[in-house]
């Protein structure tokens, strides 16, 4: 399938075959709904006026399209979203169409121009913990060899409820968190500024249609509520994070701040790169087992701009198709106890890491906890954790045959922690 409305490189992030959803606005334009194509944004509202959804039985495009969140598109479910997807992919291949009277300037703007936002009111987020080798290697590093992994881990995709008014979009700074450590433990914690601030390699789905209270969600109907997928940097002070999370887990370590990518790849687009997940042992209980392809072949890279530098070094290069518990799975253990789901919420799949060092998705494992430096390229620059002023940047592609479907960047820079006076 070719695109002729508008250019677009083999090479681009944003293909015919992708058609991420996002929310943009320009100078002159409150936020909308937009999906990128090769170096444009569509504007849906705009293409709503010329018609190119009308067919479309239950949408009320123009409305829908006009709102500053996904929320209310994403809420429609699977088949409008089919629907939709097709009208595009023929407004954008068909020179024929009713619709291509019109000029690029009329319906498309280009992705230099626009501010992207959120793209979803997200009103629970959850997190999860779904990488074996991640949690195999922090087990080892805090409890040995012997003990790495907890009992539950291997029966359930372990998770904890994170803090929604703290996620961002790619592209705003955070700051470095103040917070108790205990960096002597024969010593009483002290306050002040996080000295171990990590990234956290991650993707995250956006929930579409929710489920009512007391109602679960089967794994099949699980599949069917999962509209996309964002890129996720889940920001971690580990210091913090060590003192204050037994009994109950992870609190000011974690809420400090998450960063997520603008565009959402829809699960349509990742279909043609759906693989096997990793033999499950034991076998999961019933209401978790899935006989389908589950994984997903995501090329996932972090790397780091440092402080004062104009260039990125390379940090992590691992793959979604490395998790061991899926996205359905995920979404399936949340709402099994009937919790109930909304549209936007967003569930992350916790720390990506594979079988190699260099896929090891956080400094945390990188640095070995802090006991060995990363080596930054040739540039005689390492890290243990992320300094002030430091940029990380993750990024995520599939390769197709003569096209990508990506994922843009997910980017965020650590600016140095608040001063406070007592």
């Amino acid at each position: 399938m070719s695109c002729t409305f508008v250019p677009v490189s083999a090479t681009s992030d944003f293909s015919l075959q992708n058609l991420p959803f996002g929310i943009f606005s320009t100078a002159t334009s409150p936020a909308r709904v937009g999906v990128a194509i090769g170096t444009y944004v569509l504007d849906l509202s705009a293409l709503s006026r010329h018609g190119v959804f009308s067919h479309i039985s239950g949408l009320q495009a123009e409305t829908v399209f006009s709102q500053s969140t996904l929320n209310s598109y994403m809420a429609l479910g699977k088949p409008v979203w089919s629907a939709v997807r097709a009208a595009l992919q023929d407004f954008l291949s068909n020179d024929s169409h009713p619709a291509r009277t019109v000029a690029v300037s009329d319906v498309a703007v280009e992705q230099s121009s626009v501010t992207m936002h959120l793209p979803a009111k997200i009103g629970d987020y959850t997190d999860f913990y779904a990488s074996r080798e991640h949690a195999t290697n922090v087990g080892v590093m805090f409890r040995g060899k012997d003990n790495a992994l907890m009992p539950n881990w291997t029966h359930l995709p372990v998770g904890y409820h994170g803090r929604a008014s703290s996620v961002v979009v790619s592209g705003t700074p955070l700051r470095r968190p103040n917070g108790q450590r205990r960096p002597d433990a024969t010593k009483p914690p002290v306050f002040g500024p996080s000295v171990r601030v990590d990234y956290e390699l991650e993707m995250a789905l956006l929930v579409g249609p929710g489920n009512e209270l007391g109602e679960p969600l089967t794994m099949a109907q699980a599949g069917e509520r999962i509209f996309g997928v964002v890129l996720m940097n889940d920001w971690s002070a580990r210091d913090i994070q060590a003192w204050e999370y037994v009994p109950l887990g992870p609190f000011l370590g974690k809420n400090f701040g998450t960063t997520i990518s603008p565009w959402v790849v829809t699960m349509e687009a990742l279909e043609p790169f759906r693989v096997a997940q990793p033999a499950q042992d034991p076998e999961p209980l019933p209401y978790l087992r899935d006989s389908t392809n589950s994984g997903y072949d995501i090329q996932l890279k972090v790397d780091i701009k440092p402080s004062g530098s104009d260039e990125y070094y390379a940090l992590t290069n691992s793959n979604l198709k490395y998790m061991y518990w899926s996205l359905k799975q995920q979404l399936t253990h949340h709402a099994i106890n009937g919790c109930s789901m909304q549209p936007g919420d967003l569930l992350g799949t916790g720390t990506i890491s594979g079988p190699t060092e260099d896929s090891f998705g956080s400094m945390l494992e990188l640095s070995w906890s802090g006991k060995n430096d990363i080596k930054l390229g040739d540039s005689g620059l390492t890290r243990k954790f992320v300094e002030d002023n430091d940029e990380i940047r993750i990024t995520g592609v599939c390769q197709g045959d003569g096209f990508r479907v990506g994922f843009g960047e997910c980017v965020g820079q650590i600016l140095p922690a608040k001063q406070l006076d007592f």
